[in-house]
C-alpha cells in the first residue's frame, strides 16, 4: 500500500538535505535516491512533497527559496532555466529542479559547466 506524500506547508520548517548538510529542504519532504548520468553532478536526492511546485510545477516555492537564501545561499537568477534554480554558497553550487509534487536537489561538481 502506497503512503501518500505529505503536503507542502510554508510554515512546517526545514531540515538538512541528504545532498549537502548546509542546504535545507522542507521538513516533511520524503527523501528518495535519484539516478543521474550528468557528469557535472556530484550527488542528488529527490524530495516528494505534494504541491511544492504548484500546478504543473509552474509556481516555484518562493517561501522555501527565501529560507534557503536566509541560510546563506544566493540564488543565481541569471542561470535559472525553467524549472531549474541554482543556489551558491562559497564555492558550492546546488541546483533545485521544481516539479508539481517533488523537488530534486543536486550538488554540482566544483568545475561543473552550467
Amino acid at each position: 500500500m502506497r503512503v501518500h506524500a505529505s503536503t507542502y506547508e510554508t510554515e512546517a520548517g526545514y531540515k538538512k538535505s541528504a545532498v549537502n548538510e548546509d542546504f535545507i529542504v522542507p521538513i516533511n519532504a520524503e527523501q528518495q535516491d535519484v539516478d543521474f548520468d550528468n557528469p557535472n553532478i556530484l550527488k542528488g536526492s529527490k524530495y516528494t512533497l505534494k504541491g511544492i511546485g504548484g500546478e504543473q510545477g509552474l509556481y516555484p516555492p518562493m517561501r522555501y527559496f527565501q529560507e534557503v537564501e536566509k541560510s546563506g545561499w544566493g540564488e543565481l537568477k541569471d542561470k535559472r532555466m525553467g524549472h531549474v534554480h541554482f543556489f551558491k554558497k562559497n564555492e558550492t553550487v546546488i541546483s533545485v529542479v521544481v516539479k508539481e509534487d517533488f523537488i530534486i536537489v543536486y550538488e554540482l561538481k566544483k568545475d561543473a559547466k552550467f
